[in-house]
């Protein structure tokens, strides 16, 4: 099987790539050539997708049995791609993002039926957009899209809600026992899914022909409370999590204050509600995937990734100041009460 991944380097992409390599695909991955690319046996294709013309000369002699794009994110990337791959794949696999689900919920369980609306996200708004322009294409022209739409998935990034994303910072806070906020109580549910487990559910929707036409989400089955999650994290950095809990509506006020949008989407779009994902569909297409690592052993991993390599534990000074500047303007309202 032929298999053009666009971008497939990424925290979540790069273990998608290892585990087509290593099930036989023949795996080419498209790129600007900027960046190394540690895939051992994946094809490279240097081109900047965002160069139409480019990308026409450099695949014009190949066809896919699937192409996969990592890195659409507008509208006007999905009529770029039906452009170049109409008539040259047999499936066009869009990573979309399960923060395109309706927010607030109006019921807790989340299925590939659950309405798309998220009005507090640009993000999750334009992955929406674009989900409904494929499928106007494959309605239209069959064009054949499946669309996939993972939820918070980690292995180079460190995945909390507040504090660190692609940096350390919120590992050496904790180190430092320096305050780290947790938004709410930290008793509502959330869903983190290990890049290698997620991998295990998307390669089985690679070339399948029953899943053009669909969407799914792939994620864990292991349920946990904020608290649990930056518990699992403080014990994988050795120490104890020093947590001050601070309401959303808090957090997300001081955000617009520090002209942070990023935090009010991630709240309120996405981290403020308790999600459970029902993974029947998934689980249906592609028999015996299962999620296997819990985020308490998959964090660990992870830090031992970043610590391996000091260039990779990199403080953010604005994460700092921004998180002190929330915890002492909350607990100044806390104590004049």
């Amino acid at each position: 099987m032929k298999v053009l991944f666009i971008g497939g380097t990424g925290n979540i992409s790069s273990a998608a790539s290892r585990l087509c390599v290593a099930q036989g695909i023949d795996l080419f991955l498209l790129n600007r050539g900027i960046t190394p690319v540690d895939i051992p046996d994946a094809k490279s294709i240097i081109a900047d997708i965002n160069n139409k013309d480019e990308c026409r000369t450099k695949l014009k002699d190949h066809t896919w049995d699937t192409v996969v794009n990592w890195i659409a994110y507008t509208t006007e990337h999905i009529e770029r791609d039906i452009e170049l791959f109409a008539g040259k794949t047999r499936q066009y696999i869009f990573i979309s993002s399960a923060s395109v689900y309706q927010k607030p919920l109006s019921h807790p369980v989340i299925t590939e039926s659950t309405p798309l609306a998220n009005p507090f996200w640009p993000y999750s708004q334009r992955k929406i957009a674009c989900e409904e322009k494929l499928l106007q294409s494959y309605r239209a022209t069959g064009f054949p899209a499946t669309i996939v739409r993972p939820s918070l998935t980690y292995q180079y990034v460190i995945p909390v809600a507040i504090g660190s994303w692609q940096d350390y910072t919120i590992v050496d806070r904790m180190k430092k026992n320096k305050k780290i906020i947790v938004h709410g109580d930290g008793t509502s549910l959330w869903t983190i899914t290990h890049a290698e487990d997620f991998a295990r559910g998307f390669t089985g929707l690679i070339g399948h022909q029953q899943a053009v036409g669909h969407a799914f989400h792939i994620t864990s089955d292991e349920l946990l409370t904020w608290n649990q999650i930056y518990q699992a994290l403080a014990e994988a950095a050795g120490v104890t999590a020093n947590i001050v809990h601070i309401p959303s509506d808090f957090i997300v006020k001081a955000a617009k204050k520090a002209g942070r949008e990023g935090v009010i989407g991630n709240l309120w779009g996405d981290k403020t509600e308790s999600v459970i994902f029902d993974n029947t569909k998934i689980k249906a297409f592609v028999p015996g995937f299962t999620a296997v690592i819990p985020f308490k052993q998959g964090i660990k991993r992870t830090l031992e990734w970043y610590q391996a390599d000091p260039a990779r534990m990199k403080i953010i000074e604005d994460n700092n100041t921004f998180t002190d500047s929330v915890i002492e303007a909350y607990e100044k309202a806390y104590d004049a009460i």
